[in-house]
């Protein structure tokens, strides 16, 4: 794909034109596409029609764990975003984007962006098969602009960060290697079982890790249910693993360009 010439002078612009190319690639890279979004769907129906009913979560066991499934695929979109900012290191193409005046923000912005995006698309294909299986959401129009905000905020936060660990690694299979991290996480938390069902010793990790705040409050909030302080927990959270990948990311571009 070429660039505008004058394209290094308009960080907006630069960011959006590299956004649509990583949409582009997304959609010819099948295994990729399969993997943030089928994967987590299959996995939702493993959980309901397989699992849910040995689980006691007190309510539809559906209902329980569309959000887990939901952030799940937040980490599931993620680590492809580790694998395509990799690829461009290793193939040099950000060499080209560099002689353009292309600066490191746009560059990763453009991958983040485009991560949100096959994101925002694999979270309606959720939605709309928990819905085919029963979950009938409550949530006002406040909470379920809330829910959609909290998402959003969490997505941005591990795409950007998953966009540092494909700074990190110098091979794209390193870099898939790196983000199970953020797959992993949703499976200690409440996304999947009641906290208080799993070890004792497991309870503190489950419950003050990342993700539960934020499955906490979806749930609450797509249920119209109390949420307390968890929202802002959530947000927190975000706001930290921002700032920790847009330090990282800025340090590791310069390392790896220089």
């Amino acid at each position: 794909m070429s660039l505008p010439d004058t394209l290094g002078a308009r960080p907006l612009t630069a960011t959006a034109t590299l956004a649509g190319r990583g949409i582009r690639l997304g959609r010819r890279t099948v295994d990729a596409l399969l993997t943030s979004v089928m994967l987590p769907v299959l996995l939702m129906l493993v959980f309901v029609h397989l699992f849910g009913g040995a689980i006691d979560t007190g309510t539809r066991y559906v209902t329980y764990v569309v959000p887990g499934v939901l952030v799940l695929c937040a980490g599931f979109g993620a680590a492809s975003t580790a694998v395509s900012v990799s690829e461009d290191m290793k193939r040099g193409v950000v060499d080209r984007f560099r002689t353009l005046d292309v600066g490191g923000v746009p560059f990763l912005a453009g991958h983040v962006v485009a991560a949100v995006a096959r994101n925002a698309l694999a979270t309606a294909l959720v939605f709309g098969v928990a819905f085919l299986t029963g979950f009938r959401p409550e949530a006002t129009p406040a909470g379920g602009l809330a829910a959609i905000g909290l998402l959003l905020a969490f997505l941005t936060a591990v795409s950007w960060l998953s966009a540092a660990a494909g700074l990190l690694t110098r091979t794209p299979e390193a870099a898939g290697a790196v983000t199970f991290v953020m797959m992993f996480l949703p499976y200690p938390s409440s996304a999947f079982v009641p906290i208080d069902t799993m070890p004792g010793w497991l309870h503190g990790f489950a419950a003050h890790q990342p993700v539960t705040p934020l499955i906490e409050s979806m749930r609450g909030l797509l249920l119209d249910r109390p949420v307390g302080a968890d929202p802002w927990i959530a947000l927190a959270w975000c706001a930290g693993l921002l700032a920790l990948a847009l330090a990282s990311s800025g340090f590791l571009f310069r390392l790896r360009t220089r």
